[in-house]
């Protein structure tokens, strides 16, 4: 208006962008009072403290957008997605169809996602002890096939047959 004042209050304001937005399809957040040293979460819809929150200075209050558990959940669903490519749905249907234990060693629980450092293709869920062991042995068969050898007693060693020269075992 000429004058800088609305036509309408801030409530029938916002009841009518409510109304038009619904019309659209769209959902409107309702708005819910929040006590001083408080947030809410729109992940999981609760008030909670600020001691729940993590610090962000980019933010307009100086707080993150979530709270720190449904941030981490949504971290840890942004990382399977980027590192591998795959939803933690799908990593669970992975581990249903191994039966829920490791692929290697066949005792431990699978927990965590093996792939190809090569390609990037998941290869499955092994536990840590074994995705580990296989990224130590930098996924080379030949290396795993001698430290199977070297388990069994077969001693893969050298032997000096010149000074500087050693001769493979066959």
């Amino acid at each position: 208006m000429a004058d800088g004042l609305q036509a309408y209050c801030r409530e029938c304001s916002a009841e009518y962008y409510r109304q038009r937005q619904e019309a659209k399809g769209r959902k409107v957040r309702e708005r819910v009072s929040v006590p001083a040293g408080h947030k809410r979460c729109p992940q999981c819809c609760e008030v909670k403290p600020h001691s729940e929150w993590e610090r962000n200075k980019s933010t307009s209050d100086g707080w993150a957008s979530y709270c720190r558990v449904c941030r981490a959940q949504r971290m840890r669903a942004s990382n399977f997605k980027r590192k591998y490519g795959i939803t933690e749905a799908q990593r669970d249907e992975l581990i249903a169809a191994q039966g829920g234990v490791c692929c290697v060693c066949l005792s431990a629980p699978a927990t965590d996602v093996d792939h190809c450092h090569n390609t990037g293709r998941v290869r499955g869920v092994l536990c840590f002890n074994c995705n580990s062991g296989l990224g130590l042995l930098r996924d080379d068969p030949e290396a795993m096939y001698r430290a199977a050898d070297y388990l069994e007693g077969n001693a893969w060693k050298p032997t000096l047959v010149a000074p500087g020269v050693y001769q493979l075992p066959s």
